[in-house]
């Protein structure tokens, strides 16, 4: 062969080799060092498994004609849930996918979301290709990507949060004020019969007579006695004075004359500039904000006095609809009306409970650590007070703790339906809500809670679940459950989360196992060991979680861990 046909056959063999790996009707697989997945292991966020794929297309990889499709896959045990897909083609394809180089290749960003299980905590994360050359399905093998899933945000438990109990308004002593007023003449401070025999201080003289003869109440008197503050300021103190004295020495009289002994605490003001500005304010004097501005501007009484009168065309009509009303002398009877003690609610609850009002029949309820006897009271409420939202209410709630959540939501329907707009309703419709993964109509019935007890607690756990442990942290406060204790150890201060923890009333598996979870990031094996014993002696499930737990992925090879878990 001479050298020109040699270097043709070159040339030949070169360009082959070049149209093969250009066109090739085949895609090579790429490796995890095309990819990187944030986070990795996987976590959970709430009761969902977050994930971002950052991938990078080589030189040369992508075909001209191509169209790869690639989705998330993540496996467990026997099953898999697939993720977002997301396509790619190359430069000769129309359409609306996203277009990769062949020359320079290209990067790439997949979110996906899966809703988590708990058997993922044993799995895999890959990613599967769908690859198509000029419509000829070029086959790439699943690829996988990451580790496993960190669930312990997962462990957020609404069946733990207290439901919202709808508050009784009983009050042990309940105050009541009875008043009457006796006018006076101007300048004078002399009782007129007019002013004695008026209905209303006749209803006053009985009401006190009612109180001081009922041993369920108990009554004290006031006098105050006024001018008007017009007259000079020693005119007015000696007429106030004496109008107290007077109408003081009458009620003495009246008191004595029905046997009524009771304290009289008497005063006088010589000038009520107090009450002429609240006059002036509610009327409908046409420069009343001139008057209040003198009120305003000038604190001395007789200053004040005279600057009104310059203004004559208005302190004609003040004489006439305002100052007479400010002389006068003001009783008032001050009532205490003791209500049952809670020995009398519970005797009556027992032996006659239609005695009992509605408030000390939901009051008594507090008055009783038995769940059985809090759910007849209200069973008693909801039958007899049926239009009050409370009954059905607080029954729910006990439908709920008992995890009965099928009773539960039928009574919080029934007190919705008599008071939509009652916050412990909304709120417990809302904890059903998150039972159920409704997140939007739970942040939405959480906003119409506003006032309901333990609605930070619903809030932190609200936030709990959708990933904001910050906004959790701050909702729950100094509260001491296995939720507030889980937020704290989200954000990493596990000091506070033990502290927490230690302090909850009533320790189940999940706080001892949080406690483990703990001691495993701050490592301390020795209470990893001791919790993890304990939350298995209270729940054997925790020993499968706990195998299957990548927070404990560093004890595997630990003889000890072992076999607590086995």
């Amino acid at each position: 062969m001479n050298r020109k046909s040699h270097l043709l056959s070159l040339l030949f063999a070169v360009t082959a080799v070049l149209f093969t790996t250009s066109c090739s009707s085949k895609l090579t697989p790429l490796s995890q060092s095309n990819f990187n997945v944030t986070p990795s292991p996987l976590e959970t966020v709430g009761n969902q498994v977050p994930v971002t794929i950052n991938g990078t297309f080589p030189e040369k990889w992508f075909h001209k004609n191509g169209i790869v499709t690639i989705t998330p896959v993540l496996k467990y045990g026997n099953g898999e849930l697939t993720g977002t897909p997301y396509s790619f083609q190359g430069e000769n394809i129309s359409g609306n996918r996203t277009t990769i180089s062949n020359r320079r290749g290209g990067n790439f960003t997949i979110n996906s979301t899966f809703p988590y299980k708990p058997e993922m905590l044993s799995s895999e994360l890959y990613l599967r290709f769908d690859g198509r050359i000029k419509n000829k399905p070029s086959i790439l093998p699943d690829l996988k990507v990451a580790d496993g899933v960190i669930a312990t945000s997962a462990l957020a438990d609404v069946r733990t949060t207290t439901p919202s109990v709808a508050p009784d308004g009983f009050q042990r002593i309940i105050k009541e004020a009875q008043e009457a007023n006796i006018m006076f003449v101007i300048q004078q401070a002399k009782l007129r019969d007019s002013e004695l025999n008026k209905q209303d201080l006749t209803a006053w003289k009985r009401r006190v007579e009612q109180a001081f003869n009922d041993p369920k109440q108990n009554v004290n008197v006031e006098v105050s006695a006024y001018a008007s503050p017009d007259g000079s300021l020693s005119l007015n103190e000696q007429l106030a004075a004496q109008r107290e004295k007077n109408t003081s020495g009458y009620l003495e009289d009246e008191l004595s004359k029905r046997n009524i002994h009771t304290d009289v605490y008497a005063r006088y003001t010589a000038e009520d500039w107090e009450g002429f500005r609240q006059l002036v304010m509610a009327s409908d004097l046409q420069d009343k904000e001139l008057i209040l501005r003198v009120l305003e501007m000038y604190p001395d009484s007789e200053t004040r006095e005279r600057e009104i009168r310059n203004i004559s065309y208005v302190f004609d009509e003040l004489a006439t609809t305002i100052l007479p009303q400010l002389r006068r002398s003001r009783i008032i009877a001050n009532i205490e009306i003791v209500g049952k003690s809670d020995e009398e609610i519970m005797t009556t609850w027992n032996n006659n409970p239609r005695e009992l009002t509605v408030e000390e029949l939901l009051y008594a309820s507090s008055l009783t650590d038995d769940e059985k006897v809090k759910e007849r009271i209200y069973q008693y409420v909801t039958a007899n007070f049926s239009s009050d939202y409370r009954g059905w209410n607080n029954i729910g709630t006990m439908f709920f703790k008992q995890g009965d959540y099928a009773k539960a939501k039928q009574a919080f329907n029934r007190a919705a339906q008599v008071n939509p707009s009652a916050p412990e309703v909304n709120m417990n419709k809302a904890l059903l809500a998150i039972m159920d993964n409704d997140l939007e109509t739970a942040n939405e019935l959480l906003g119409k809670s506003a006032g309901a007890a333990g609605l930070d607690e619903a809030m932190g756990l609200l936030s709990l679940l959708q990933g904001n442990y910050n906004q959790a942290v701050d909702a729950y406060g100094n509260n001491k459950t296995n939720n507030a204790g889980l937020a704290q150890l989200l954000v990493r201060d596990y000091n506070k989360a033990k502290q927490t923890l230690e302090a909850v009333e009533n320790p189940d598996a999940t706080t001892a196992y949080l406690l483990a979870i703990i001691a495993s990031r701050t490592n301390n094996f020795n209470d990893v060991a001791a919790n993890l014993r304990t939350a298995i002696d209270r729940d054997r499930s925790f020993a499968t979680r706990a195998l299957n737990d990548l927070e404990f992925a560093k004890y595997r090879t630990n003889q000890e861990f072992m076999s607590i878990v086995k």
